[in-house]
């Protein structure tokens, strides 16, 4: 392959003004995690990166990037010193490499260094012009070319690459502190998950599972998941909170109208997920909802279920179709994994009516009849969490859940 190294361009980061540095560095720190054990060298010039490729497979270093949060796009490129004759024969070998016969293509020069003597403009015509004069299968189309030459002259030397990569975007995982993601196990919340990472969230997880009454297989869905997401976090590895839910499901079976039944149990759900995020220090709750998707998720669900935590609690996925859920989830390798028809406590016993507007009075005057504080406190204190891997071979009816207490 012609290209000997990798420019990597940064998106939102470049707004951020005086605090620029700080992003900068944590995303130069997550990409020489990803790229560790590699054979490649990073170079940091002004508001980019460059990968030295070092004869490492190119896809190879691609493939780890795309779980890099705050890389707007990346370019295979060459470089050469700043003159004409080189930046013009290096443009026609890129191109009698790259660009396949019959072609139209454009030359493109962005001139950074502006000691170089002549401008952009002339910099693009003298370039094309030698490439068209040595080639006979090329023809120039400044407003709709099929392949744009990028060749950008700079301080320390001049790049020309012909191809640009769109990375994740956002900004680098973790310097927006740490979220709580409810994961169900369905199609929506891995994906929220992976919103959230893309714009500096590092997550945990809590997953509710209630087996006997729910299958292991469920709980068993999340940490396949948390596998796939896990490459998108800074170690590769995410920790999720096992919540043994059978007491309170059983007791909201037995104390609660049908109608009600999901907006308490959402309502339990938050208040566990608040008192294990406290006591993790971790920021917010993160879950899958969409407006009106399912009955928990009208407007007026969702306020009675949010006031029983004092966090902020994020949706990325609020205002998305389903199908655009769908594109994402297909996209980080999740979808395959959230069809398998195993049930979560949310979905086993779905009510024939569910309140679509329930009333709050009404949810406190139902809870008054059990004692569901008590039970809160020891499913908290039983909580059990699991470090999860990307490469990790996890299985929960094997181990029976019995692992290492999360508090």
């Amino acid at each position: 392959m012609i290209y000997d190294r990798i420019l990597l361009r940064f998106g939102d980061l470049t707004l951020k003004g005086r605090n620029q540095k700080y992003f900068v560095d944590k995303l130069w720190h997550l990409v020489k995690l990803k790229l560790s054990g590699l054979n490649v060298k990073i170079e940091k010039m002004y508001n980019r990166f460059y990968i030295l490729l070092n004869d490492c497979d190119h896809n190879e270093v691609i493939k780890r990037l795309d779980y890099v949060s705050g890389l707007y796009s990346y370019s295979l490129v060459c470089k050469c010193s700043s003159n004409l004759e080189e930046i013009n024969a290096l443009a026609l070998k890129i191109c009698q490499e790259e660009i396949k016969n019959n072609v139209t293509f454009k030359v493109e020069a962005k001139r950074a260094d502006k000691r170089f003597p002549i401008t952009s403009q002339d910099i693009a015509k003298k370039v094309a012009g030698y490439v068209l004069s040595n080639t006979n299968n090329l023809k120039v189309d400044v407003h709709n070319p099929e392949v744009t030459l990028n060749v950008e002259v700079r301080e320390e030397g001049t790049y020309i690459f012909t191809n640009e990569i769109k990375g994740m975007g956002g900004f680098p995982v973790g310097v927006a502190g740490k979220g709580l993601v409810m994961m169900s196990g369905g199609i929506d919340s891995p994906v929220a998950a992976y919103l959230a990472m893309k714009q500096g969230i590092e997550v945990e997880v809590i997953h509710f599972e209630s087996t006997p009454l729910t299958s292991i297989e469920s709980a068993q869905k999340v940490v396949d998941l948390c596998k796939k997401l896990a490459l998108y976090s800074p170690n590769n590895h995410i920790k999720i909170h096992m919540v043994p839910f059978m007491e309170m499901h059983q007791a909201l079976l037995n104390n609660v109208e049908e109608s009600y039944n999901i907006t308490i149990m959402r309502r339990m759900m938050y208040r566990i997920a608040t008192e294990i995020a406290r006591r993790r220090s971790i920021l917010c709750l993160i879950n899958g909802e969409s407006v009106g998707q399912v009955a928990s998720q009208t407007l007026e669900s969702m306020n009675v279920i949010n006031s029983v935590t004092n966090i902020p609690v994020l949706r990325p996925v609020c205002t998305y179709d389903k199908l655009d859920i769908i594109k994402i989830s297909k996209k980080i390798d999740t979808f395959d994994i959230s069809i398998k028809p195993f049930e979560d406590c949310c979905t086993v016993y779905v009510p024939k009516n569910p309140a679509t507007k329930p009333n709050l009075e009404k949810c406190l005057k139902i809870e008054e009849s059990f004692d569901y504080m008590d039970i809160i406190n020891r499913i908290v204190d039983e909580t059990k969490s699991i470090n999860v891997r990307y490469d990790s071979d996890l299985d929960l009816p094997m181990l029976g859940l019995v692992v290492k207490s999360v508090i």
